[in-house]
């Protein structure tokens, strides 16, 4: 069971788990209506170290990505659901539109993307390696996503 904590106290636990020779792994997201993509990438991401990090989007963020609609979740709920699964370690959430202070604050040693991504069109690609991380890309689980089930709920 994961533990929700601030970008400080954050950086300061993962530089003990580092010092350990523990492998951080981080991903992030909105992960605004948990389903089973989120769950397998985030079972995916965990068995690449030993540590998952998870940042999300704060409301304000979501708000400016998917639209005044959205979340529909609050950030403290969403927090709480992925910090409750047994493969996150931690939760931190980020009012940034991108994850680069976040990944600059965690410095994973493997950051997770959705196969809806390439790492050279990533922000966060030159920050992940300019502290030795490397990015990684897993395949999504096709036709599960959040804005598809909103879309299903509407109609």
């Amino acid at each position: 069971m994961g533990t929700v904590l601030t970008k400080e106290a954050l950086a300061a636990r993962l530089n003990e788990l580092r010092d350990e020779g523990k492998t951080i792994v981080s991903t992030n997201g909105c992960f605004d209506i948990l389903h089973v993509g989120h769950v397998r990438i985030l079972k995916q991401s965990k068995a690449l170290g030993n540590i998952l990090v998870v940042g999300i989007n704060s409301d304000a963020s979501v708000k400016r990505l998917k639209g005044e609609d959205r979340p529909i979740n609050n950030q403290d709920d969403r927090a709480e659901l992925l910090s409750s699964l047994e493969c996150v370690d931690f939760v931190s959430i980020f009012d940034e539109g991108t994850p680069v202070e976040f990944l600059k604050s965690v410095k994973p040693n493997i950051h997770v993307k959705g196969a809806d991504y390439k790492p050279e069109n990533l922000e966060e690609t030159p920050v992940v390696e300019s502290f030795g991380g490397e990015v990684r890309i897993l395949p999504l689980v096709p036709q599960k996503s959040t804005t598809s089930l909103v879309e299903k709920i509407r109609s």
